[in-house]
Order: C-alpha cells, then sequence, then structure tokens
C-alpha cells in the first residue's frame, strides 16, 4: 500500500496524492500561452509538487516541451560568479537527463555547446538560453524529436544571493519582452517570499510581468478523495463526519491533512474492520496539537520572533470588527508568509486554520497562570464529577456559572498572570479552565473557527455529546446581539440545540449580564463577565 506523506515531496508511487486536476489544467494553459509564473507560498503547501506534476504532464501530452528543473536553495551565500557557474552545471545535468529519459542523447553539437558555455553574469546568461534555444529547436536524435519550447521552473527561489536577483530577474524581464528571443518559452518560479520581500533595487519592480499563480488548499471534495485512495487500497473506511472534521480542523491545508491521516491510519492501531470515527479523530487531534512536527514548530518559531504577533493575533481572534489586511504592514506580510494568516472575503485578516489558531492560543497562553487551584471551590471532587451529570453529560451551565464565580473570586489577581495582555486575559483564562476539566473528566476540546476571526468557539467532545462555548470580547451592544444570530446558525449548521456565548467585559463600568434565551429555535445561554482593569487601591 501507499501511504500519506509529509518528509518533502510527495511522490504519486509511493503516496496517495489529490491530482489538482483543474489546477495543473490552469498552470500548462498559462504554460503554453508564454507566462512567466510565480507562485509564492507557505512551506509544506504543495508547491513543489504540484509544479512537478503539471511538468510532467505538460511534457507527456506535448514532447515539444522541454523541461529545465532548478533549485536555489543552496546557492544563498555564493557569490556571483559561482552562481552562474553552478546555474551552468545544474542546467546541462538537467538537460542531459530529459535526453535520458526520452531514450536519446544530445547532438554533437548541443553537446559541445554545452561543454563550452561559460555564463558568467546576467548578460552572458541571455545569450546561453538565446543559444540554447537555437539548438535544442533544431536538434533530433535517436527518435528523439525536436524541442521547441523550454519551460524553467526555480524551486525555493528566495535562496538565489542578493548579489545576483535584482540583475537575474531583469534578464529574464529583457526574455520575456523581446520580439527575437523566445528561451526560456515559459518560466515558474516558486518560493515562499515574493519578489516584492526579496531584497533588490527598490526603485523599480525588476519582474513586472509576473503572472501570479495562485495554489489554494485542498477543497472538502480531495480530501474525501485522498481518503477513498487509501480506502480502495484496504485501508479502513472514514465515515463522512470524520472527513469533515479533518477539513474543518486544517482547512485543507496539505502537511495538516497528511499528518492526520498518518496518526488515524499508520499510528492509532485501529482494526481494519472499524471505520475511523470521531472518537479517533479526536484522540488524533489532540496527538497532533501535543507533538513537534515540522509544520507545528515552525508556526511556534515564527509567532515568537516578534512580541507584537501576539497583540495582533489575538485581536484577528477575537474582535468581530477585525483587522484590515494591509500588506504593506510589517507584521501582516511576516504572518502572510508564514501561513498564519490570510485575506478573507471582506478584505480582513484571518488565522488560516483552526488547528493554527489553537496552537497559537497554547503558544501564547502561560503554561502556569498561578490561579489554577482556584478555579473550582475547596469542597469540589477532585475528578471534578460535580459537574457532570448521574448520566455522565457536563452540566455546561452550572461549569460556565462557576467560571464566571472564579473570575470575581480572583479579582485583581487575574492581572498578575505572567507575560499576558489583559486585554485577553478572560479569554486565555477560559480556555485553561475548560481545557483543565476536560482532561481530567477524560474529554477532548477544540476550537471550531468558521470564519477565521472574531471569535473562538470551543468545542468539548464527551461521552459522545458536544458542547460548544463561543467567547468574544465586548464590542458594544449590537455586536453583542449579532452574536448570539452566528452562534444561533453554527449551532444548527452542527445539528445541536444549545450553546454558550461567553463575552468579556473590559469596559471602566462594566455590564455583567447572564441571559438564557431562545433564538431561531435553538437554546443560547449568554455571560457578560467583567474583567477588572486595575488592583483597587488598599487606602
Amino acid at each position: 500500500m501507499r501511504s500519506f506523506g509529509t518528509q518533502g515531496r510527495v511522490r504519486p508511487e509511493r503516496h496517495y496524492i489529490v491530482p489538482r486536476t483543474e489546477e495543473i489544467t490552469d498552470f500548462i494553459n498559462r504554460t503554453k500561452d508564454g507566462r512567466y509564473i510565480v507562485l509564492f507560498a507557505p512551506r509544506q503547501t504543495g508547491k513543489t509538487t504540484f509544479f512537478r506534476l503539471a511538468l510532467d504532464r505538460l511534457t507527456a501530452e506535448e514532447p515539444t516541451y522541454f523541461p529545465i528543473q532548478l533549485d536555489f536553495q543552496a546557492m544563498r551565500n555564493a557569490t556571483p560568479t559561482t552562481f552562474y557557474e553552478r546555474l551552468h552545471y545544474r542546467i546541462r545535468m538537467q538537460i542531459e537527463s530529459v535526453f535520458q529519459k526520452r531514450g536519446g542523447a544530445p547532438s554533437e553539437a548541443l553537446t559541445h555547446f554545452l561543454e563550452n558555455a561559460t555564463p558568467t553574469d546576467n548578460f552572458s546568461m541571455v545569450n546561453f538560453f538565446q543559444d540554447l534555444g537555437s539548438f535544442l529547436d533544431s536538434d533530433a536524435h535517436k527518435d528523439v524529436p525536436a524541442f521547441k519550447r523550454v519551460v524553467l521552473l526555480i524551486d525555493e527561489f528566495d535562496g538565489i544571493p542578493q548579489t545576483v536577483i535584482s540583475d537575474f530577474l531583469y534578464a529574464l524581464r529583457e526574455i520575456y519582452l523581446s520580439d527575437e528571443m523566445c528561451c526560456p518559452h515559459s518560466v515558474g518560479i516558486v518560493g515562499v517570499k515574493s519578489t516584492a520581500q526579496l531584497d533588490y533595487d527598490r526603485s523599480v519592480s525588476p519582474f513586472n510581468i509576473q503572472d501570479e499563480f495562485k495554489l489554494p488548499n485542498f477543497r472538502l471534495e480531495q480530501v474525501d478523495e485522498l481518503f477513498q485512495q487509501y480506502t480502495a487500497e484496504g485501508g479502513h473506511a472514514l465515515l463522512p463526519e470524520t472527513v469533515a472534521a479533518v477539513h474543518k480542523q486544517t482547512a485543507g491545508q496539505p502537511f495538516l491533512v497528511n499528518r492526520l491521516a498518518q496518526i488515524l491510519t499508520e499510528e492509532m492501531d485501529i482494526p481494519k474492520s472499524e471505520p475511523i470515527t470521531m472518537v479517533h479523530f479526536s484522540h488524533a487531534h489532540a496527538q497532533l496539537l501535543r507533538e513537534r512536527n515540522t509544520n507545528l514548530t515552525h508556526l511556534v518559531t515564527n509567532i515568537r520572533r516578534d512580541r507584537r504577533f501576539e497583540t495582533l493575533l489575538m485581536r484577528i481572534a477575537s474582535y468581530d470588527k477585525g483587522v484590515p489586511f494591509i500588506l504593506y504592514d510589517e507584521r501582516i506580510s511576516e504572518l502572510t508568509t508564514y501561513g498564519i494568516i490570510a485575506e478573507g472575503s471582506d478584505g480582513m485578516c484571518e488565522i488560516v486554520n483552526p488547528i493554527y489558531q489553537q496552537c497559537i492560543l497554547q503558544t501564547l497562553r502561560p503554561v502556569i497562570n498561578g490561579l489554577e487551584s482556584e478555579y473550582f471551590p475547596e469542597n469540589t471532587r477532585t475528578d471534578l464529577s460535580d459537574y457532570l451529570t448521574p448520566d455522565g453529560q457536563i452540566e455546561m451551565t452550572r461549569l460556565l456559572d462557576n467560571f464566571k464565580d472564579f473570575i470575581a473570586r480572583a479579582g485583581y489577581k487575574i492581572l498578575q498572570v505572567p507575560e499576558t495582555p489583559q486585554e485577553f486575559i478572560g479569554q486565555y483564562l477560559l480556555s485553561t479552565y475548560l481545557d483543565q476539566f476536560v482532561r481530567t473528566v477524560g474529554g477532548a476540546m477544540f476550537l471550531e473557527v468558521p470564519t477565521g476571526r472574531g471569535r473562538m468557539d470551543l468545542l468539548v467532545n464527551f461521552n459522545q455529546q458536544k458542547y460548544i462555548v463561543e467567547t468574544k470580547i465586548w464590542e458594544g451592544l449590537h455586536r453583542y446581539q449579532a452574536g448570539k444570530q452566528q452562534l444561533a446558525a453554527y449551532l444548527k449548521l452542527e445539528s445541536t440545540v444549545e450553546g454558550y456565548y461567553v463575552v468579556f467585559d473590559h469596559r471602566s463600568e462594566p455590564e455583567p449580564r447572564i441571559e438564557t434565551e431562545t433564538v431561531d429555535n435553538v437554546t443560547i445561554r449568554s455571560y457578560v463577565i467583567p474583567v477588572m482593569q486595575e488592583q483597587l487601591s488598599s487606602i
């Protein structure tokens, strides 16, 4: 059987793979049209796999196209002379490899040209490609047809030395705009940082002819197709709600989808005779958030680079009014490059998936806040069964009533929680409070983020029941009431008849509330909880 791949390039002969037929067709059409295509996206989103599959299909369908695939990852510290020497060497190796794969060999004339060509700068590089195009256009040997169009794919473009980037891009631009030169016919540039983020002469863009290509995350039907490949080869069946949960929690991010699939199918020892259920998914989800895989480790490393990221990310997550998506803002640009936030349909910043949002919350909140022992009254049973019904369900109303009382009991001490912005202390404490309870009783909790901003929906699973708690910061009566409608719509979508709405009021004169209402045929219990802003004077 094949497997789900998370280490490097995904290969169809070894791994289950999403075909991305529509996207590949789009790429091929742009290539045939001679476009210079750029794809800049975060790491582990399937860029390299996609472009290589697309080139394979193009050259299989159109044998007159000649693919040259380069990688600049190890070129970062090269001098200009070394860069062009390595560039020429790798192009030569690629040409020989393409001929080999097609059962032929370069002609003597082409071989002699490659052995004696010595591109040393951007000018000689332009001449090199012009001559290469002429040789390939007339070269036919051992039943291999003449190649008419070179397609140049440069992976890890961010590794290009800063001393050559501007001239290199200007050279490609010169070829693109020339009526005489036609080699390369099309160029694909793949990287993490866009050309606008790279350090070149900022007086004018050297690559304003680029055709930007967006590679979306997997759609739900593509995630389902991925798992169907596994099932068809003798693997487990997955219940539809399990597949939907994988897609919802990952938002289709390729690495996260495949990593959850690995845990579910390879590491949990589920009998093949049993389907993979939501109970299994909850365990896999918890394991993913606990482990140190490369994707989440990079996420944590990146959000710790700048203390300003914490306030920005929590504002995105907590406020309905949101944060405008402005790439000229350095923080927004960096977080976008890292793949942590993206632009929503309304032009506002969104955290890209619930797993990232939960990981962010876990990273930013203190491991120990000093108030854990005060969460529950002293006479509470250590197993917290006081908050369970006789038939083993959570008394969520009682649990949240106690949280409200805890905030009042703690008073100014919540302001002493280390390294935590007061603006978000209420949400941090609610998250840790529920997490402690859920771990004690043996349940599972994860975030549901329908929009990626303005709300944090905590979903608790326990004894085959789910409980949804939405938390926000007070932004006025209108937004408070509108939040109930949002929650009601979400509860109906999740086929849940009761939900909980916790809003933290940081105003100097807060208005505490507890309300239980029926909204659109679902029951919502709402709390407006005051959060103390400063320690009261002892005088």
